[in-house]
């Protein structure tokens, strides 16, 4: 059975490849390879967040991208908004090895980027905001679970934002919210993505 792009070490083949996408304003060059999750453009769902996200409502400039990937949701971010200190993490180490070389193809140095199995490498409490495209293969469970946990990462009024189809799950993931942070607002709506938001 083929691994999936949540799993540490992927055995697929390398087949390496490149793409250039225009993301809040900024043209990025990207390094894919197989085993990565959307290697062939960065999926529809992590562009609409993307463009949702406004850091002006984030309560500092500490931004935790949960399943980073190759990197198209923090690196764009920090490329926008350079003020801001961006920490990626994925537990797919061929990953975290292309979104540290998409980082530095792109000239972008306000990141830290490193291994982690959801947030148990992340030492950081006061992040002003949690954002994840989060691994629906990975299943409920899993999805649920960097949604219950972002609490304990965010700061006082710090965000968490995620997106997900909902035919994926995405009621159940907005009343998971509602359930741990008392609150969740829907702010982008796009080909059945919800790009959910909720504070702190």
């Amino acid at each position: 059975m083929a691994d999936h792009y949540f799993t540490s070490n992927p055995n697929a083949k390398h087949k390496e490849q490149n793409f250039e996408m225009t993301l809040k304003g900024n043209t990025l060059k990207f390094n894919t390879d197989s085993g990565v999750f959307s290697k062939e453009r960065v999926d529809y769902g992590s562009q609409v967040m993307i463009e949702a996200v406004d850091p002006s409502v984030f309560p500092n400039g500490k931004v935790l991208d949960m399943g980073c990937g190759y990197g198209p949701v923090g690196l764009s971010l920090a490329k926008a908004y350079p003020e801001l200190s961006i920490d990626m993490v994925d537990v797919n180490e061929r990953a975290l090895d292309l979104a540290r070389k998409n980082a530095e193809e792109n000239g972008i140095k306000n990141v830290d980027i490193y291994l982690s199995s959801i947030y148990e490498k992340v030492e950081e409490k006061g992040f002003g905001a949690v954002l994840s495209n989060p691994p629906i293969r990975a299943g409920k469970k899993v999805v649920h679970q960097i949604i219950s946990e972002a609490y304990d990462h965010l700061a006082e009024d710090g965000v968490l934002v995620i997106v997900i189809q909902k035919k994926q799950g995405a009621p159940s993931a907005k009343q998971r919210m509602t359930d741990v942070f008392g609150n969740v607002e829907r702010i982008a709506l796009d080909k059945g993505y919800w790009v959910l938001q909720a504070k702190k």
